[in-house]
């Protein structure tokens, strides 16, 4: 008797070979081959690339993003531990003030981990652990043109490689282009009405240097140094030291309109001496510059309600920077990502796979819900700062944003509060696990230790970086 022909399995499409991309193609592969579509030339190694420019800044990942990390990926953050990152505890292993000023101690008992590492490693090792899938095919140096279908169901998308056109077939088609996303304008070529689209710009930009970092620090794990810009104060002005693999420093300045780094070498050490606590400055002041100074403007927050949406094609599905970008010195964007790939996973497996009418719309609200909590977090801040947006926070946004600021000022003090207030900020639990008794009864009644004075290095930590 003939074999019967296994059945085809469903072809899926993901644009963009970056962080998301990435986690989208993983979250896919159970359910159907996947194409990834990228129009740069991917590196063979740790290093930057055209499409990323925002990869050499500082970059985080938050205890939430860690765990959507392997939850995708199993063993991904050890495997980037075992390339040279670090799992840093929050606060432990951190010397960060907060927004309104208020030094955080240096709690141990809370179980939040940051992962840092420079983004190219990330980059890296990402790419490495993803594309050795058979599963998943890689076609660089191809641009999307647009997407076949119409305003019911997408089938595919139209692609250029070199002078060729061609196109592809699709069950489902994932745009993780980041923050130049084009599917505004490819869903209104196909008959697909706008979404509204809110933006909060506190025109901040970045500057950044990468440093040779100390020799005497090299002996300890040398804690991540942050001055949190101040929206109380415009222009709001700060900076991070992010110790990363290869013995170096990646230094990122910030500041809003009027009070905006440069890429001027000779004013970036004064730059960090002037913010609201100068000990950026005075550990970078005598430290090794090892190339010159990257600066970014693109930071504003901006976000597309595509889960709003009155009408929304099968076969598509909008994530990461394409659906809302952020303000960086959050830290959100990777871990957006990976668990808007997650919430993508789930909703398939549910359903056994693509190709179900009304999918792509449950699709999007699921992954809408890590970029809510994100977007909340990000635009509470920079909508104080004037002109970030067409209307002024009104009562209850500057109600809930005075809560938030006692929030982080209970943390400071108060390690069971700092463990709620880290579930909020990693991502983790919603904004209402800041309205627990973890937090209210010590905001409340105390006992409250007295706030720190200055940023909290240890003697030892002092003499090797300041020696």
């Amino acid at each position: 008797m003939a074999e019967e022909n296994a059945p085809r399995r469903p072809a899926a499409v993901v644009i963009g070979a970056g962080a998301t991309g990435l986690f989208a193609a993983a979250a896919l592969t159970d359910f159907a081959d996947v194409t990834v579509i990228e129009r740069d030339r991917l590196p063979d190694g740790p290093e930057p690339r055209r499409g990323v420019p925002q990869a050499r800044h500082a970059h985080l990942v938050w205890s939430g993003g860690a765990k959507a990390f392997d939850e995708l990926l199993p063993g991904l953050t050890d495997e980037v531990v075992a390339h040279g990152g670090r799992l840093v505890h929050i606060m432990g292993d951190m010397v960060s003030r907060a927004p309104n000023e208020v030094w955080f101690r240096r709690f141990t008992a809370t179980r939040h981990r940051n992962l840092v590492c420079s983004r190219d490693l990330l980059d890296f090792v990402l790419r490495g652990r993803v594309l050795a899938d058979g599963r998943i095919t890689l076609r660089e140096g191809t641009t999307v043109l647009g997407l076949e279908g119409d305003a019911t169901t997408v089938t595919g998308v139209r692609v250029r490689t070199g002078d060729e056109e061609s196109t592809l077939r699709a069950d489902l088609v994932v745009d993780a282009s980041g923050r130049g996303s084009r599917a505004p304008r490819w869903l209104a070529g196909l008959g697909v009405p706008a979404v509204a689209e809110r933006v909060v710009n506190a025109g901040v930009a970045y500057a950044t240097r990468v440093y040779d970092a100390p020799e005497a620090t090299r002996e300890i794990d040398f804690p991540l140094v942050n001055v949190q810009a101040n929206p109380a104060k415009a222009p709001g002005q700060g900076g991070i030291v992010l110790p990363v693999e290869g013995n170096r420093w990646i230094v990122t300045l910030s500041g809003t309109r009027g009070g905006e780094p440069t890429g001027d070498p000779g004013a970036f050490v004064d730059f960090a001496l002037g913010l609201g606590d100068p000990v950026i400055g005075e550990l970078i002041k005598d430290a090794r510059p090892l190339g010159d100074i990257t600066t970014t403007r693109a930071t504003a927050n901006r976000r597309r309600y595509y889960e709003r949406a009155r009408r929304w094609p099968d076969g598509f599905v909008v994530l990461g920077d394409a659906v809302a970008g952020y303000n960086p010195v959050y830290g959100h964007g990777l871990t957006v990502a990976a668990q808007g790939a997650l919430a993508v996973r789930d909703v398939l497996r549910a359903a056994g796979g693509p190709g179900h009418p009304g999918l792509s719309r449950r699709l999007q609200r699921a992954a809408a819900r890590p970029v809510a909590a994100a977007w909340d977090l990000a635009v509470g801040q920079d909508a104080l700062y004037p002109g970030a947006a067409e209307t002024r926070p009104n009562s209850v946004e500057r109600v809930l944003a005075r809560f938030v600021d006692k929030a982080v000022e209970t943390g400071a003090r108060n390690p069971r509060a700092m463990a709620a207030l880290l579930d909020v900020m990693s991502l983790e639990k919603p904004a209402t696990r800041l309205f627990s008794p973890d937090m209210l009864v010590p905001m409340l009644i105390g006992p409250r230790k007295p706030h720190l004075q200055g940023p909290p290095l240890t003697e030892t930590e002092r003499k090797t970086a300041l020696s």
